[in-house]
């Protein structure tokens, strides 16, 4: 997996224009923002050819893993981050074990190597966003995440498209927050892509979820913790350039092969089948965009021709986006179907409680307060297992819930939970 892949016209065109200009490192230094040892290092490397680059790399690549990636953390100017970038990305051009160098610099820093590269994505120039999407894309790539204890290890993967194998060996950093540094990552392409970039940029973010998708561990976890497939759906229905849909139709076929059960019922839900439908129908430049596509409309109109009603209720509530669907307003529904979410230890009520403690989404606290309702008004015994499990306490609070239709349903709901009598096995 070369970091090359990742490259394009336009990454070249800039990167030229950006090599020529001077970065003022004196400048820096008298202005003590880096100190007099960095300006040396940086001077031995800066605007000289190739081959001596690559001989300093070869004997002090950790040194300058660390400097890049400390400099890009210090200074804000866009064209000295534009430039250190690129120092970045020629560094790992072509030599993988070179990650790992990188990866390391969080033993010097805690906030390396993902801080400076995650607060590049937020800046306003789209080329230091795409370089700083760029190299995320390779690291995140060349890593899983286990959480032990406070710490998060990183582990060298296998490239699973060209069976090449990453050298690197184990190394850690501060995790104690929570939440991997690593995989804010993810959060960021996905805000990068709710803003409505570009062609250019969708494109590229696209890129990254796609290259990520290789990876079976990827494939499997990253729809349920990033809710990435409506984002995408959506970036690829307002897409008027090929390669964007190209891209996203890609990243669904890996999701698809990889992780059905994971991914199909998202993808269900957010109309992804009437989208391929509509795809399949248009001309392509690109004949691989044709096979994507009707692989997907195959796989997605199997699964659809096979579910029950009840099955897809269960595939809405596993994918979490809850919408105003038939299915929520149907007696006739629940009068044949309440006693299901019962089944195999209450898994399904489990799971639109979880939905009522953890959405941030009005339309989905709204609908699963409503089917609480409807759960209980049509199975005598239910008001005590909603009860057991929390559930009765969520939609009370959801009574002062500021938006006006989550707060209407959870009143109906509580009126069932209070006026239907307690009935015990």
């Amino acid at each position: 997996m070369s970091i090359s892949l990742l490259s394009s016209a336009y990454l070249e065109e800039n990167s030229a224009r950006i090599r020529s200009k001077l970065v003022p490192w004196e400048g820096y230094q008298r202005a003590e923002l880096i100190t007099s040892e960095e300006l040396a290092y940086i001077k031995k490397i800066d605007r000289q050819p190739k081959p001596k680059c690559e001989a300093v790399l070869l004997s002090e690549g950790r040194t300058y893993a660390v400097l890049y990636l400390s400099l890009l953390k210090k200074l804000q100017r866009v064209d000295t981050m534009q430039y250190l970038l690129i120092l970045i990305t020629d560094a790992l051009q072509d030599h993988d074990e070179r990650i790992l160098l990188f990866l390391r610099a969080s033993e010097e820093d805690p906030d390396l190597p993902y801080a400076p590269l995650l607060r590049a994505l937020e800046t306003q120039d789209e080329f230091v966003q795409l370089k700083a999407a760029q190299i995320l894309t390779v690291f995140l790539r060349s890593v899983e995440i286990y959480n032990v204890s406070n710490r998060c290890y990183l582990v060298p993967i296998q490239g699973k498209k060209s069976g090449e194998h990453l050298t690197s060996s184990l190394g850690k950093y501060n995790a104690s927050s929570g939440v991997p540094r690593v995989l804010i990552g993810v959060y960021s392409f996905i805000d990068i892509l709710k803003r409505n970039p570009g062609p250019q940029m969708s494109y590229q973010v696209a890129f990254c979820f796609w290259l990520l998708s290789f990876e079976q561990n990827i494939s499997e976890q990253i729809n349920k913790k990033y809710d990435v497939i409506p984002v995408l759906v959506e970036v690829a229905q307002n897409a008027v350039k090929e390669k964007v849909i190209r891209v996203i139709v890609a990243t669904f076929r890996n999701l698809v092969s990889k992780a059905p059960a994971e991914n199909l019922p998202a993808m269900l839900v957010c109309q992804v089948l009437p989208f391929v439908k509509n795809l399949a129908g248009r001309k392509w430049s690109d004949e691989d965009i044709i096979e994507d596509v009707t692989f997907l409309r195959d796989e997605l109109n199997a699964r659809f021709q096979s579910l029950t009603t009840y099955d897809e209720y269960v595939s809405e509530l596993a994918s979490g986006h809850l919408s105003w669907s038939p299915v929520h307003e149907s007696d006739d529904f629940w009068k044949e179907n309440a006693t299901r979410l019962n089944e195999n230890d209450y898994e399904q009520l489990k799971i639109l409680i979880k939905l009522l403690k953890e959405s941030a989404d009005p339309l989905v606290l709204a609908v699963a307060a409503h089917d609480i309702g409807q759960y209980v008004k049509h199975y005598e015994r239910g008001k005590k297992p909603v009860a057991d499990l929390s559930g009765k306490t969520r939609v009370m609070e959801l009574m002062t819930h500021p938006n006006s239709d989550v707060r209407y349903h959870a009143l109906l709901s509580v009126q069932q939970l209070v006026s239907q009598p307690w009935v015990t096995v």
